[in-house]
């Protein structure tokens, strides 16, 4: 999977008519009535923590307690996405609300203002 925290993009190649000469100094305009109605939706983020490959063969035999030995280690950095696009990464980390749930801190997150 592509590394989303580098900011080199590929050209876009497409057919867009060129600039007019009076749009040059005007800055494009934004409907930020609707940029503002989307911010409440809430979206779904997946935190990878590591990743398998075991055979079909092992796992028809999983049964209820058995263990799927993962390719990274406990103090390793997860991973955030939004679908396939990975947004950020971070380390896992026990709330401190006496829950027990489990929090994510992030250490890097990639460049989100030109949208997911």
């Amino acid at each position: 999977m592509p590394d989303e925290f580098s900011n080199a993009q590929p050209p876009i190649e497409g057919s867009l008519p060129p600039a007019q000469i009076d749009d040059i100094d005007r800055p494009p305009r934004r409907d930020t009535r609707r940029e503002s109605a989307f911010m409440g939706v809430p979206i779904e983020v997946t935190i990878s923590v590591g990743k398998a490959l075991p055979l079909v063969s092992d796992l028809v035999k999983l049964r209820r307690d058995s263990v799927i030995t993962l390719n990274s280690k406990i103090d390793d950095p997860v991973e955030l996405y939004v679908g396939e696009r990975l947004i950020a990464r971070g380390e896992l980390q026990e709330m401190d609300d006496g829950t027990g749930r489990l929090g994510v801190r992030l250490t890097e997150v990639a460049d989100l203002s030109k949208g997911i």
